[in-house]
Parts: C-alpha cells; structure tokens; sequence
C-alpha cells in the first residue's frame, strides 16, 4: 500500500508496519493465519467512514453526484490484499476485461476501441457502438449474488466464508461538513475504497456477462464500464437488450440516461437504438475512460480536451511553478511529474497528425514560459527554455510513449488489441478481403523507430 492515505475508524496508517519491517511481518502473519483459520476478523475491522465526494459535475446539492468513499481500517486492507491474491491465482477473468486486471490499464481499453473502430472505417463499413453505463454498480450487488458468483468461478468454500465474513456485521457512520451521522448497518453492495471490492465486482460481472459474450464477440468492459459493438443497429440493439436482461436480472441497473449509442462510419438513415421502447442518446463524440473517440476518426476534440487537461494541472501547481524563489530544474521537476502525464494520457492510441502535435508542444511551450517568467519580447528559444526547465520536446515523448506501447501489444500473444491489429475484420472471410492490418498505427509506429535516437542531448539554457 502507498503511503500517506486517509486512516480508517482505528487510527493506525499503513506507515507503522512499514516502519517495523521484520517485526511487522511476523506479526502480521501470525494475525492473518489466526482470521484463516477462525474465519472470523477483529470487530474493530468491520466499522469504518464513508466521505461523499463531489464528481465535478452536476448540481451540487444532488446526492447522486457525489461519489462514496469509505475509510477503513489498513491492517483490514492487508489482509484483503493477501485474500486477493489467493482468489487471483484460482479465479480465470476473461479477455475483455480490463479494469483492475494484471498488465492491463485504461490504454489497452482505449487502443481496442480505436483500431476497431478505425478497421471498420478503412472497410466502409458500419459499426454500431453502444456504451452502456450502470447505476451504482458497486452498491446495487446484492450480497448472495456475490457468493453466488464466487463459487460459479471455482473459489473455495473456505475463502467464500472468509468474504462472508468480511460484509457480516459492516457499520458505517457519513462524514460531511457539519458532522457526522450515527452509525448504520450496510447491507448491501460492496464495500467503497476496498482493496479486494475490484476483483470481486470483476467477478461479478464476469458470470453474469458469461452467455451475453458469447453473442457479441467485441464487448470491451471496465469494470462497470461496457462498450456493445455491432456491424448493424438491429444486431447491437438486439445485443443491448441481452446484456440489459442479464444484469438486471441479478440486481444491477442499466442507466438510461447515461447509456449512449453512436455509429462509426455513418450512412443516411442508419437510425437510433431503443432500450425497451425508449430511445437511446445518439452522439457524434464519447469520452470513454477518459479519452475523447468520435465517430468521424478524427482526434482533434481529444487534443483539445489533453491541452485543456494540461492547463487544469498547470494551474493546481502554479503556485510552485510561477514562484520565482524556486530553481527551475525543480520546476521542471513538478512539470514533469503533474501536467505532462495529464498532456499525455492515451496519446500513444491516438493518430496524430504534424499540426495536432504542434498544438501540443504550443501549449507545453506556453506553461514554460509562465513557469519561467520569459515572454516573446525577451525573444529566446524554444530550446534554452526547454533545457532551462530541463523539460524534453513533447513530441520526442509522444513517439517514445508510442514504441513502447507497440511493444507491449507485440509481446502478448493472446491480446485482444493485437488481434484489432494483425487480424482480419469480422466480415472480411464475406467479402474476400483476406487479413487487413489497421493501417495507421503500424505505420506510425515504423516511422518512429527510424527517426528514434536512443542518444540523449544536452540542451542548451539560458541564464
């Protein structure tokens, strides 16, 4: 566990066992053995806090914009750490998930969507993409669905109580502003801000998606987060309404309102999908996990949105960044380390173009020159303010950033975005196209292996 996290009801951070080492260790394994073998934890573990913090978004007043997060106790957080490991190592989860899986991240979700979409449009073909949001998906799984689930997938009976256990007797008390409420019993959905809640909602959704899967082969999920893709609109329609049936069946809710729908590759009359008799929301544009896909291929809203990303990091940080008390080599550093991995989030999936690149490294460029003090009129390079900063150019950043993710696609064999990559397309055996690669990424990739330089300069400054 990193350091420096809220503590729970008990009062004791993660720091005191790290800072007993060997001690802390033996102690704590003979404490996990003891929950093992009793299958029972210390009561003190089953209480914790639950803060509502606000999603940025919405009116303010609305509960249903506010996002819990529950305090609770570390030493608790350990041990479901040691849980989790154990159910990893017996429980298979499928390929097309990939929140909170090993090797896996937000990237891989975001490149699949992106090559398959772009495959389709290099076919003139249409493809029908759903995105499908569910209402409070970690707190509508009902309990006995969860052991359900458990079981179905091969976990011991042993560890099953050992779960069990953990969501028997759970009190919370919410803490606001002005206080905080007395304390309640939780009885249903798992617990927020858990370290073992992830894999077990994994679980969940993994058996009740089992047969829905088997109809729509390009289903993406994280976590909550599904993407229903289709090559028409009845087809991704008829898929919807499947994938509606077997989780709300088993508790959970499809959100009707945030459920949207959009074509890839549009010709006239394509129509909408309806959801039980209402229609779905119809976009041109979808920000899914954080990065901006739009229906026509192009990415200049997503090079906005990471430019705008920038600015919002640059100004949390600009106390430090425009103090002229501090060096700029430690500018640089805070640089770095909160606005550039905000400029850069997923850039490695996205085609960019010389121009969109250039509108990058404008805005980078401008942050330094606030950062540094330096206007126009003092007329000095690009290069002495980015070597005085000891900040590279962006876009050598975007290309190292796109050789290593066309690494990582190569070395997995059983990958599903090398599958979008090297395969053929669903409807190429029809049509008798044969295998058609995704035309821009590999070239991409090419271009930037040749023109890399492993060599590092050292760039010039000014005084």
């Amino acid at each position: 566990m990193k350091s420096g996290k809220a503590v729970g009801p008990d009062d004791i951070p993660v720091e005191v066992w790290k800072c007993l080492g060997e001690a802390a260790v033996e102690f704590l394994a003979s404490l996990f053995n003891r929950v093992l073998e009793s299958e029972r934890m210390p009561e003190e573990w089953r209480r914790s806090v639950l803060v509502p913090i606000f999603k940025n978004k919405g009116d303010v007043q609305s509960c249903s914009n506010y996002r819990g997060r529950k305090l609770m106790s570390h030493t608790m957080k350990l041990w479901e750490r040691v849980v989790e490991a154990r159910l990893r190592k017996v429980v298979e989860i499928c390929e097309q998930q990939y929140g909170f899986m090993p090797r896996k991240s937000t990237t891989d979700a975001i490149f699949a969507l992106r090559i398959l979409m772009e495959k389709y449009r290099n076919g003139q073909r249409e493809l029908h993409c759903v995105f499908v949001d569910l209402e409070k998906a970690y707190d509508r799984v009902p309990r006995e669905e969860l052991w359900y689930c458990m079981r179905k997938s091969g976990v011991a009976e042993k560890y099953v109580r050992v779960v069990q256990d953990m969501y028997e007797r759970s009190r919370t008390v919410v803490r606001c502003a002005v206080g905080q409420t007395e304390e309640f019993n939780v009885e249903v959905g798992l617990h927020q801000g858990s370290a073992l809640s992830p894999f077990l909602f994994a679980i969940v959704m993994d058996q009740l998606s089992e047969e829905v899967r088997q109809e729509s082969h390009w289903t993406m999920m994280f976590a909550d987060d599904i993407v229903i893709c289709s090559e028409s609109r009845e087809q991704v329609e008829e898929n919807l309404e499947r994938w509606r049936f077997a989780l709300e069946r088993r508790g959970m809710k499809v959100s009707r309102s945030k459920t949207e729908y959009m074509c890839v590759n549009e010709r006239e009359g394509s129509g909408t999908v309806r959801l039980q008799g209402e229609e779905v929301k119809k976009v041109q544009e979808f920000k899914y996990l954080g990065s901006t896909v739009q229906s026509n291929g192009e990415c200049g809203k997503e090079v906005k949105k990471r430019v705008q990303a920038g600015w919002n990091g640059w100004r949390k940080v600009s106390g430090v960044l425009c103090d002229q008390k501090i060096s700029a080599r430690i500018k640089g550093k805070v640089y770095r380390t909160v606005v550039r991995p905000a400029m850069l989030y997923g850039i490695e999936t996205v085609s960019l173009r010389k121009r969109q690149e250039s509108e990058l490294e404008l805005a980078e460029l401008k942050m330094l020159r606030f950062s540094l003090g330096v206007t126009r009129l003092d007329r000095i390079r690009n290069e002495y303010i980015r070597g005085t900063a000891h900040v590279g150019r962006l876009g050598d950043k975007v290309r190292e950033a796109r050789l290593r993710w066309f690494r990582h696609v190569q070395r997995r064999d059983c990958y599903i975005a090398r599958t979008g990559v090297t395969g053929a397309p669903p409807w190429s055996q029809a049509w008798g196209w044969g295998t058609q690669a995704s035309a821009w990424w590999p070239s991409l990739c090419l271009r930037d292996s040749a023109g890399h330089s492993p060599k590092k300069r050292r760039r010039p400054t000014f005084p």
